[in-house]
């Protein structure tokens, strides 16, 4: 059975990855299939399917499930290793100008939320992994919400209140000399427009209010 995610953190691994046949295959693969068989659903040549699979497999991206005897032949059945490959962001590099810098030190810059989230994706998914081989679960946690602003300095008042709030939580359970110390982020970004699809399936409460 293939991993919930697999970590892509080594750049030849996330260059075999990243063609676009190379992605279908691994999204067909997240059951098993033998050469012949994609050649026939993808309507490409065995033998350009077999150059990529050999690459995904070398890659670490692909096992191999069973080997079978058909008209003569052997044939190979491949399986993705993951059900979700995560590239490490820091592979795509990073400015480091000075006005990047500086804004990785202002909290409500788009900058330093987007450094946040890569670093969460980057351990989260590396730990995992490591969860996965050992057979345990990994322990985590995750709050959403939407609130609303009337004006932006709302913003700056919200962040305040909540930092406080979780700064005086936080403190009932010192993290010194604890078995499992957690890390802790708090984000807030523009919420997406909804489509009009998401929209006509909401349905209207009494008081006026919508419900999804």
């Amino acid at each position: 059975m293939p991993a919930p995610v697999a970590f892509l953190e080594q750049p030849d691994a996330v260059r075999m990855a990243l063609s676009p046949i190379r992605r279908r295959l691994l999204r067909r693969l997240q059951t098993p299939a033998s050469a012949s068989e994609l050649a026939g659903e993808m309507d490409v040549a065995r033998q350009k399917l077999n150059y990529h699979l050999r690459a995904l497999e070398g890659a670490g991206l692909l096992s191999l499930v069973e080997t079978r005897r058909k008209r003569g032949c052997t044939e190979r059945v491949l399986v993705a290793t993951a059900r979700a490959f995560v590239i490490d962001p820091a592979l795509i590099g990073e400015d480091v100008t000075p006005a990047r810098r500086a804004e990785a030190q202002d909290r409500f810059a788009a900058g330093r939320l987007v450094a946040a989230a890569s670093g969460l994706v980057r351990d989260v998914t590396r730990m995992q992994a490591k969860a996965d081989r050992q057979r345990k679960r990994l322990l985590t946690f995750t709050l959403e919400t939407e609130v609303g602003f009337a004006a932006p300095e709302d913003i700056e008042r919200f962040a305040a209140a909540l930092s406080d709030a979780v700064a005086r939580v936080a403190a009932r359970f010192p993290a010194a000399g604890a078995a499992r110390r957690y890390r802790i982020v708090a984000a807030g970004h523009p919420a997406p427009a909804r489509s009009a699809a998401a929209a006509a399936t909401s349905t209207e409460r009494p008081d006026g209010g919508a419900a999804s």
